[in-house]
């Protein structure tokens, strides 16, 4: 299965969303979950954000190897489902032919009862990076489990 998360540039919020999703699912033994991640707006090649590079860092995870993608058909169309940072993310995924397998994180972690964006922390200081990595944190956590909660209904 491919995971595919997206922002707006591909440096923040997706990157480490990636970062977290790929620990946690090492963690659980999902080896076939591939997660990669990609931006509305980015601009190709640009490392991740010194904000989030650090706090990945306070994690253990490392993102001094990402370089950002551009959302693009082909990458949406390769994965298996596109989770979403906002609203207008996801349009754009949709957009790209993402309808059906796309969502915002929020509101796929919460079964469609919560439809907050994450935060963008881009050039606010480590504490909103902080703020937004922990957000993340949780919802990749319940997103996770209705993964693996979902295939292993369809594996039943």
């Amino acid at each position: 299965m491919q995971l595919l998360f997206v922002c707006t540039g591909n440096t923040c919020r997706s990157p480490m969303a990636e970062a977290i999703a790929r620990a946690a699912a090492q963690a659980r033994g999902l080896s076939d979950l591939t997660i990669g991640s990609a931006g509305t707006s980015a601009w190709e090649g640009a490392p991740a954000s010194d904000g989030a590079l650090l706090v990945a860092l306070e994690h253990g995870l490392a993102l001094e190897g990402h370089r950002a993608r551009v959302l693009s058909r082909e990458l949406v169309a390769a994965a298996d489902l596109v989770l979403t940072m906002g609203p207008h993310h996801a349009e754009r995924a949709v957009a790209l032919g993402g309808a059906g397998k796309t969502s915002l994180l929020t509101q796929f972690a919460s079964h469609g009862g919560d439809s907050a964006p994450i935060a963008d922390p881009f050039g606010g200081d480590l504490d909103a990076y902080r703020t937004t990595f922990s957000e993340l944190e949780r919802v990749i956590e319940k997103s996770l489990d209705r993964v693996a909660a979902e295939r292993g209904r369809a594996g039943a």
